[in-house]
């Protein structure tokens, strides 16, 4: 069975834990809108926002899990190209994380929910 190094698959299980928590306040708080504003031209736009975030961590998530599975299924060494596509997807979540957050941050705060 292939592994990562304990530090990278260390990333991986907290940026995975960063994420959910992504998608589930997206979620609440798309919930949250719709139940106090229904869907009206402004809440659909914040609606649609919290869709997207919440996909976009999804997807991220996944990706994850993929590279887990792949990774556990193959035979040691772990092949380079693998390792290196692991490596860019963490750098890039690491990235994009922030950035939902934030966007979750201004809808609640656009949207006048706490």
């Amino acid at each position: 069975m292939g592994k990562l190094n304990p530090e990278t698959a260390q990333t991986i299980w907290d940026l995975q834990k960063q994420l959910l928590e992504i998608i589930d306040t997206a979620k609440t708080l798309e919930l949250s809108l719709f139940e106090s504003f229904g869907e009206t031209d402004r809440s659909v736009i914040y609606l649609d926002e919290l869709q997207s975030i919440a996909e976009q961590a999804t997807d991220r998530f996944s990706r994850f899990s993929v590279f887990q599975s792949r990774i556990a299924n193959a035979q040691p060494p772990v092949p380079s190209d693998i390792i290196e596509l692991v490596n860019r997807t963490i750098e890039n979540t690491q990235q994009k994380i922030p950035a939902l957050e934030r966007s979750i941050q201004e809808i609640r705060h656009e949207g006048e929910l706490s």
